[in-house]
Parts: C-alpha cells; structure tokens; sequence
C-alpha cells in the first residue's frame, strides 16, 4: 500500500467512526430533542416520575391558586388533557390564565408536575410555536396565523 492509499484508508475509517458515533448519539437522544412536551404527550407516555422534562400548553382558566410562601398552582392543558403544576418562585410578570406557558421540572409521585422554571409569553398575541401546532394538530387552534 502506497503512503497515500494508507492516508486515505485512515481519513475514511475517521470519518465512519464519526458517522457512526453520531448516530448513536442521535438515537440515543431521539426522545429528548423536544423542545416539551403537552399534556397529552405525558400521559401518552406514561413518562416516569423524576424525569426532568418540558410541559408546555395553556394556563387553564379559574385554576391559578397563589400560597402565602410563593408557592403557585395552577393548570397546564392543551383542551385534550390537563396536569396540575406547582411551582415555588415569582412567575413572570406576563404569566396569566389563559395564555401559553412552557414550564421546566419533573413529575412528582402523586403525578403533579413540580416545576422549577416557568417560561411566559412575551406579548398579547404570543403562543410558543411548539403550542400552537400541537393545538392546530389537535384541531383546538382558535389564535390567528403564526
């Protein structure tokens, strides 16, 4: 074998080694490359408890409920499903029943989500892109066009 041939050979099997190491990284990672998941998705699933995931939907109406020591509850549908969420902390100021919200956090054992990060919309007429084609799919969109 010439010195260029042997230079090739091992540029080539590099590059399948590469190939195929992202490929397992991708299967790996096939169910995590989501940006959240909905209600529906959840209970779907059957996602375990202490997964770290992303909820996404709706604020449900009437189902905020604030607690003395920052402690929030409230609702997360996507007209489909619902799932209770509670989260510690200030939630941002744009955050209201009604509206579009992705939390970040696990799903306890008694199968309410507890989040410890909460993502709000950031004008009137803002719906997280993720939530409103998992409504369009769902045949509940009522929003303009996005």
């Amino acid at each position: 074998m010439t010195r260029k041939q042997r230079r090739l050979t091992m540029i080539g099997t590099a590059g399948a080694v590469l190939a195929v190491a992202l490929g397992l990284v991708l299967f790996a990672l096939n169910d995590q490359i989501v940006f959240f998941q909905s209600p529906t998705d959840i209970t779907e699933k059957q996602i375990p408890q202490g997964q770290r995931i992303r909820l996404g939907g709706l604020v449900e109406d009437g189902s905020l409920e604030r607690f003395d020591d920052a402690r929030v509850k409230f609702r997360v549908t996507d007209t489909a499903n619902t799932i209770a969420v509670t989260y510690t902390g200030i939630l941002p100021d744009l955050f209201r029943e009604g509206q579009g919200v992705v939390t970040e956090g696990v799903i306890g054992a008694d199968g309410v989500f507890v989040a410890d990060n909460v993502l709000a919309k950031h004008d009137e007429n803002y719906i997280p892109k993720e939530v409103a084609d998992a409504l369009k799919e769902q045949g509940h969109w009522q929003g303009g066009e996005q």
